[in-house]
């Protein structure tokens, strides 16, 4: 039998899915041969992994591995919901900050015990959304907040009879099926141990929070790789839909048009059998035959569209979404962000070094500077870390899953805050799931993932707590 467990000291959360497995093999992609190759252009696959033939077995998860998603799922956001209930009662609230970014409190809509228990899911941009929700778009700021998530919320809310309580169940529905999604389509380009740690890490990395929380994280996580899962299994239509929904759920959902489109024409597919590789410039001719179904892709910007003609005739701005970036100090500046973050962290260290002010050495955001100081660090830190990832992510998997990557990080570093040049960017790359696939392969390999993941955990706890305490972290 295949051995057990297939994650490096996790016996107890992987071992129902390694004694599932079947009889070893001494194929040169068994995890047991050293350093294993990975596909890079789908050549193959169809011999391991058959196109499925409805839409439903297209996102189904494998059943070998229902034990770890819900394990993944249910571990880490027990830490979440212990982690911000507890730091609330240990720690109180930022004096004044529910009151400034949520002066109508659609975020405390209960009583006190009530109140307690939401405080790991609705805090920040939460309030916008529930906003949206119940008021719909009145002005331009708010419509920088995409519709597809508030109208959900409103349209279960009015069934449950509370917002909240909707957004908090959306999250929580979309990322358990974004934790399924994500094993099936990390054990198409990896191995099943691979694959696992890929879903460990994501449901434990210090941002994860979000996923639980009222923002739109989880649904965009499940959308996107249900785009891309269909994509790879040649359901274009079924990919345009989820991408058009991913796009109406926030900016940068209207990347995924790039992954598909270099999808259908270069692979990795599992629904056809490509062309011989070429090399030099002949390699930039498809792989594929360009057919009709190409046109599906169309469906992505086509959500972006509704969007902005709908605004168009409500507020007759249809561009009010752009002209919102102002509200948040962004202003367009080509990969200006990383230079910007990299001044802002660069001033950071020098404020954490001397310690509290005069002098203040990044002027531009005002507040505490030693909690600037160390927002910007964070912040270039995780720049960092996305940079070192989407490089391996170019290596080590097919070259599809680095162009989305580098084309969902173009945008916030191409649009930079003026007062915290990388604000949101650990958010952003939260969702950026082919970085988590080549981190898995490169901890598995090294044997590092426990530790990664128990790192995680202890991180996600203290972010946690931080963002239920009304403390801003990234």
């Amino acid at each position: 039998m295949a051995r057990a467990p297939s994650i490096p000291g996790w016996e107890t959360w992987a071992q129902p899915v390694s004694a599932a497995r079947p009889p070893a093999s001494t194929s040169p992609e068994d995890p047991r041969v050293a350093d294993p190759p990975f596909p890079k252009d789908g050549q193959g696959a169809p011999t391991r992994h058959v196109a499925p033939r409805s839409i439903g077995q297209a996102l189904g998860p494998d059943p070998s591995a229902r034990a770890v998603v819900v394990r993944a799922f249910l571990g880490s956001r027990l830490i979440v919901l212990f982690a911000g209930v507890l730091a609330v009662l240990e720690i109180g609230q930022a004096a004044g900050q529910a009151t400034n970014f949520d002066p109508e409190g659609l975020t405390r809509p209960f009583g006190y015990f009530g109140n307690l228990l939401a405080a790991p899911f609705a805090r920040w941009d939460s309030a916008w959304y529930l906003g949206i929700a119940s008021g719909g778009y009145h002005s331009v700021q708010p419509t920088a907040f995409y519709p597809l998530y508030p109208l959900m919320l409103r349209g279960i809310g009015i069934v449950i009879g509370s917002d909240l309580i909707a957004g908090v169940l959306v999250s929580l529905v979309a990322f358990i099926v974004a934790l399924a999604l994500l094993y099936r389509l990390a054990r198409l380009e990896l191995d099943s141990p691979r694959a696992e740690a890929t879903v460990m890490l994501i449901a434990f990395c210090p941002m994860a929070y979000f996923f639980s929380a009222i923002y739109t994280e989880s649904l965009y996580l499940a959308l996107s790789l249900g785009c891309l899962l269909c994509a790879r299994s040649g359901r274009w239509f079924w990919a345009g839909l989820l991408g058009g929904l991913a796009a109406l759920s926030r900016n940068s959902g209207v990347v995924l048009v790039v992954p598909v489109v270099l999808m259908f024409l270069y692979g990795p597919r599992t629904d056809a059998a490509p062309s011989p590789r070429r090399s030099g410039l002949r390699a930039l001719v498809p792989r594929y035959p360009l057919r009709g179904a190409l046109l599906w892709a169309a469906l992505i910007p086509l959500g972006l569209v509704a969007y902005l003609a709908y605004l168009g005739i409500d507020m007759h701005d249809a561009f009010a979404p752009f002209h919102a970036q102002v509200y948040w100090a962004r202003h367009f500046t080509l990969f200006g962000g990383v230079w910007q973050g990299a001044v802002a962290a660069w001033d950071g260290v020098r404020q954490l070094l001397h310690g509290p002010a005069p002098p203040v050495y990044f002027t531009q955001a005002g507040g505490d500077p030693l909690n600037v100081a160390g927002q910007n660090l964070l912040e270039f830190v995780a720049l960092l870390i996305g940079i070192v990832a989407l490089v391996g992510t170019f290596r080590r998997l097919p070259f599809v899953y680095g162009a989305y990557v580098f084309f969902s990080l173009a945008m916030p570093l191409s649009d930079p805050d003026s007062a915290q040049p990388l604000a949101s960017l650990p958010r952003y790359e939260v969702v950026l799931f082919p970085l988590f696939m080549w981190a898995a392969s490169v901890l598995y390999r090294r044997n590092l993932v426990a530790i990664a993941i128990g790192v995680g955990a202890v991180l996600l706890g203290l972010f946690t707590a931080d963002f239920a305490t009304w403390r801003f972290v990234a």
